[in-house]
């Protein structure tokens, strides 16, 4: 008999322990310290780890409950991978965790589960080698940076419309020479494919939906529109700058109505000013006033040169990127904004090496503004 009772207690904790679906917010954020712990000991506390809680509505309030914590952590040498991942496992183990290992485009993601509820998604990123001399990522290129481009051409690239699709986005962040990476605000991969561009050497910029003209263009929910205040188009700013870390400036998504209007790109262009923001000049429409505005505002600005693919074919492109080429060489500088597509990464990936072996050099939009 008491054999049996020893194991119907044992059975009824063991059941009592099953049925525990959730963990509760404190022990969440244990688990969180104790990850981020185990990442400043494998790279000797000189990790750059960055924690984005992720929000889920309640069921029976207003409010919003802690769903998951995403843990964005740098890792100098990629061989430090191999031990934290023991780490993890570690901790996984004595929370009763599950982890999923996904390796893309030099990102290790870690998602970790409580009886089939994630918990936590770890991202692991090391930069790459090829972008270790890279500018810090402010607005302004460092001294010895332009000292090193002075007198050669200067080819900055710009990858608009990111935000929607996690593949698309591995495969530009894969690329091995600088980019300025365009990031659409209030999406669900918003914040965190910025934070992965920056921690890869890359430069995040606000794709900054505005109204357009075009006939069954699809409005943005959240956008700049004609008729907007200034205190407006201030809030609406800051909203967008919450969902998108890291931002050095901002380039115009669609806005061929906005752009050619005097009033909304005058209350917009102080909002830049006072958080310290260049503008890039998309040129969706030949009426734009944005670039003469900003430049009266005394916003460091600059235009886009050219589209890399209105016409998504690789040879198109790789045509419209020696015409970047040309410019660069001619003027000394240009911009060349294209998208995430299949066609235009296999284009960059082939044809910019041959580009920086020519002495043309990939620079961020913000050394191109002025």
């Amino acid at each position: 008999m008491r054999i049996f009772a020893v194991c119907a207690a044992f059975v009824l904790l063991f059941v009592a322990g099953c049925g525990k679906k959730n963990l509760s917010k404190s022990e969440l954020r244990a688990i969180t310290g104790e990850i981020v712990s185990a990442a400043q000991k494998t790279n000797g506390r000189k990790s750059e780890i960055a924690i984005r809680p992720e929000l889920q509505p309640a069921k029976h309030a207003s409010s919003s409950a802690l769903a998951t914590d995403n843990i964005y952590i740098s890792l100098s040498d990629p061989s430090q991978t191999t031990a934290f991942a023991q780490a993890l496992s570690a901790i996984a183990r004595q929370h009763d965790l599950s982890i999923t290992e996904t390796v893309s485009s030099g990102v290790i993601r870690f998602d970790c589960a409580f009886h089939g509820a994630r918990t936590h998604t770890v991202h692991v990123v090391t930069p790459l080698a090829a972008r270790g001399a890279a500018a810090p990522h402010a607005s302004a290129p460092s001294t010895a940076r332009q000292s090193a481009n002075a007198g050669n051409p200067r080819l900055a690239i710009i990858i608009d419309d990111l935000g929607y699709d996690r593949s698309a986005a591995d495969a530009v962040l894969s690329l091995g020479f600088p980019l300025t990476v365009s990031v659409l605000p209030h999406l669900p991969l918003s914040g965190e494919l910025a934070e992965e561009a920056q921690r890869r050497g890359d430069q995040v910029m606000l794709h900054l939906p505005m109204e357009s003209e075009a006939d069954g263009a699809k409005p943005e929910d959240i956008e700049l529109r004609v008729g907007m205040s200034a205190a407006q188009v201030d809030a609406t700013l800051a909203g967008m700058l919450e969902t998108v870390p890291y931002v050095a400036g901002v380039n115009n998504h669609q806005g061929s109505r906005a752009t050619a209007d005097p009033a909304l790109m005058q209350a917009l262009m102080p909002a830049l000013r006072q958080r310290g923001l260049f503008f890039v000049d998309s040129r969706t429409d030949a009426k734009t006033v944005a670039y003469d505005t900003a430049e009266r505002a005394g916003v460091p600005a600059a235009s886009r040169k050219v589209f890399l693919d209105d016409v998504a074919s690789r040879d198109a492109i790789l045509k419209q990127l020696a015409l970047a080429a040309r410019d660069a060489q001619r003027d000394g500088f240009t911009i060349a904004i294209g998208h995430p597509r299949p066609a235009t990464i296999a284009a960059l990936a082939e044809g910019v090496p041959s580009l920086e072996a020519r002495g043309i050099h990939l620079v961020f939009a913000s050394e191109l503004v002025h």
